[in-house]
């Protein structure tokens, strides 16, 4: 598990918005703060998980002294949130159509990533659409 600091603010008539110095492009947002802590910690697990799926190399977390001297801090409340980096990929063996499979070739190598990646991602949008429906 690792902690990372979350930068929140509200503008005027605006939701919370969180982003977070160490994850350029991880952002998230919510009606209440509540709503922007746990969007906070999903988006992040998401794209750290990502990461570790394409091979990134994941940052160690910035120290709040290194956060405070940034100018995305200024207006902003740094919050923790912990996010489990040790996750290791697994080799699966799965079966499906050849067709598909070329698709799905097609489409990961058009996006910059794998096969797997592919998949991973594709699963996750099903995990979290799934999630939204219980709610």
């Amino acid at each position: 598990m690792a902690t990372y600091i979350a930068l929140i603010r509200k503008e005027k008539d605006s939701v919370f918005g969180v982003e977070f110095p160490d994850f350029p492009g991880c952002i998230s947002a919510g009606e209440t703060l509540d709503e922007a802590v746990s969007g906070a910690k999903e988006a992040l697990e998401i794209h750290v998980e990502s990461m570790l799926e394409d091979g990134d190399e994941i940052p160690d977390p910035s120290s709040l002294e290194v956060v405070r001297k940034l100018p995305e801090f200024k207006g902003a409340v740094p919050v923790l949130v912990d996010v489990p980096v040790v996750r290791r990929n697994k080799r699966v063996n799965i079966t499906m159509n050849e067709g598909l499979l070329e698709k799905i070739a097609k489409l990961a190598a058009a996006m910059g990533t794998t096969r797997s990646g592919l998949l991973a991602i594709a699963a996750r949008k099903s995990l979290l659409e799934a999630r939204k429906g219980e709610e």
